[in-house]
């Protein structure tokens, strides 16, 4: 090649998906595996959520936590109730990986993601020590059952997507900088039903893997029944070679971003939250089609939020 990727996709009229690459397997983390991969984070929730983060041991205590061989489930407690006005929030996880990522790939194969009015589970990757200049991905992220996913960049400023790019999914907005637009980001809505919420568990699940390098940042979802999952991805393979993939649902290219300065390496984050600045968003959760208010609702109604958690499979990480 004798001119850089880079190069090609500020001249491409079209931004296309980066050349891949073959990864190799860095780690897999099953079951228990999940304890020891993650730290729990006891610590108040940044985005203002109804919600106290508990610790590890007091997420096993309560049953918040378990696994079996092959499974790991996190979730929130769903036997409290509250009063109508409390502000202490519901018992629940936020874990961190103790490793952190810059190029790689990682692979998310989930059974079941939390549902409920008032639920914003997400799956996510940031610093958070040097926010937002670090750079944040969402992988999975959506609120009160809203159907389809939502994979977002948030970025410090100086950093825009192409208004057309090569993907299945719709782009919502261009401009990834927290500063602008309420800190809406960059984000891309999957083309998929099935992809977050009550029909993602009703159709068993699914995978959810996101490459970034220098090149790009790209996330594909495939549900767990579907014929065209990469044998690399349902296999757990040793290696995986993102340019057997085929479209992206989100592709997020540096076109006008330089990913290497506004990503550095970011920790897998995967927590669930209640109400706050999202999900608890006047119009946005009365637009859900849920009843009373995100706050009341979440307090008062324990038994709702019996289906409030994840359960993985695996996450498996490529360098």
């Amino acid at each position: 090649m004798f001119f850089s990727r880079s190069t090609y996709l500020a001249l491409a009229a079209i931004a296309s998906p980066a050349l891949a690459a073959t990864y190799k397997q860095s780690a897999n983390i099953v079951g228990a595996d999940f304890m020891t991969a993650f730290t729990f984070e006891a610590i108040a929730d940044p985005t203002g959520g109804l919600v106290t983060y508990v610790d590890a041991a007091t997420a096993q205590s309560a049953g918040l936590v378990s696994s079996t061989a092959t499974t790991f489930k996190m979730g929130a407690d769903s036997t409290t109730t509250l009063a109508s006005g409390s502000t202490t929030g519901r018992n629940s996880v936020r874990i961190k990986s103790v490793a952190s990522y810059s190029t790689h790939v990682a692979v998310f194969n989930v059974n079941h993601m939390p549902e409920g009015c008032g639920t914003w589970p997400a799956i996510w990757e940031t610093d958070e020590s040097d926010w937002p200049n670090g750079g944040e991905v969402d992988i999975v992220e959506g609120v009160n059952n809203v159907s389809p996913n939502q994979s977002t960049l948030h970025t410090s400023p100086g950093c825009t997507m192409p208004s057309t790019v090569t993907q299945t999914g719709t782009t919502l907005s261009t401009d990834c900088n927290t500063a602008d637009n309420g800190n809406s980001g960059c984000g891309v809505h999957s083309s998929d039903s099935k992809s977050f919420g009550p029909a993602f568990n009703a159709a068993g699940g699914g995978w959810y893997a996101m490459e970034r390098n220098t090149d790009a940042i790209s996330v594909w979802f495939w549900e767990s029944s579907s014929g065209s999952v990469p044998s690399d991805v349902s296999g757990g393979s040793a290696s995986v070679n993102t340019d057997n993939w085929g479209t992206p649902t989100a592709y997020f290219p540096s076109t006008d971003c330089d990913i290497g300065s506004h990503f550095d390496a970011n920790n897998i984050i995967i927590n669930l939250t209640f109400c706050g600045d999202w999900a608890g968003a006047a119009d946005v959760y009365s637009a859900s089609g849920c009843p009373s208010t995100c706050n009341d609702y979440v307090n008062t109604n324990p038994s709702a939020f019996t289906n409030a958690y994840f359960e993985f499979a695996s996450i498996n990480v490529y360098e």
